[in-house]
């Protein structure tokens, strides 16, 4: 499930350490304020007993902002996404969101105007292609891995393996990257995130395809990593 919630932020522009840096703080806020247990288990455990947070985040997102070099700037047309594959968590966000009338998004508030719980359109089993809209984090080794890098397919692949085996789906085959941005490095909490966003094909079951939109590729999607457009 995919819930984009519209706002408008207090300020003109974030900060770039407020990009990804509150998402997880924002995601864990909302489910503690409806489910203690349930949050603080994810926290400290995962889910089905891996450490994977099965949790996507889209960040602030603002249609029509106006264009500076080196700022992240804002507009009165944002909006933010959440997302979980997982329907008991799904369920908490959207009882938090439904009760919010503002976000807290690191230095800028960002006022709810309302939030909308899409209907993606239906999938079939077979080859799909999914676009990223924020840059996919992939490690291998303890270090950064951007498209075209020996063992990026390798390692997405293991996660999205990882993911689907979480979930009792099936894995999906034959991927492959289409086309592949530019190179984005924030920091998060102190410490650096590196990658870039994607346009992959896969060969992969309908209801995976659903269950990763709302949950994203790669690592650190609860910072709001890999989220799919």
């Amino acid at each position: 499930m995919r819930v984009r919630v519209d706002v408008t932020p207090d300020t003109a522009h974030l900060r770039w350490q407020d990009v990804h840096g509150p998402a997880r703080a924002v995601v864990y806020g909302l489910l503690e304020s409806r489910d203690h247990e349930l949050a603080q288990a994810l926290h400290d455990e995962g889910w089905q007993s891996q450490p994977l947070k099965p949790v996507g985040v889209g960040g602030p997102q603002f249609i029509g902002a106006p264009k500076k070099r080196g700022v992240y700037t804002t507009s009165s047309q944002g909006s933010v996404w959440f997302g979980s594959p997982v329907p008991q968590i799904a369920s908490v966000l959207v009882a938090a969101l439904a009760g919010r009338e503002e976000i807290v998004w690191g230095a800028t508030r960002l006022r709810v105007r309302g939030f909308t719980v899409e209907i993606a359109p239906p999938v079939d089993t077979g080859v799909v292609e999914v676009e990223t809209a924020t840059p996919v984090v992939l490690k291998h080794e303890g270090r950064d891995l951007l498209p075209g890098d020996d063992h990026y397919l390798d390692r997405l692949q293991h996660n999205l393996a990882h993911k689907a085996d979480i979930l009792g789906l099936p894995a999906p085959r034959g991927l492959r990257v289409l086309e592949a941005g530019p190179r984005r490095r924030f920091e998060v909490s102190g410490a650096p995130r590196t990658g870039a966003w994607v346009r992959i094909a896969m060969e992969a079951d309908a209801r995976f395809v659903e269950a990763v939109r709302s949950w994203g590729l790669g690592l650190e999607t609860i910072q709001g990593f890999g989220w799919i457009r």
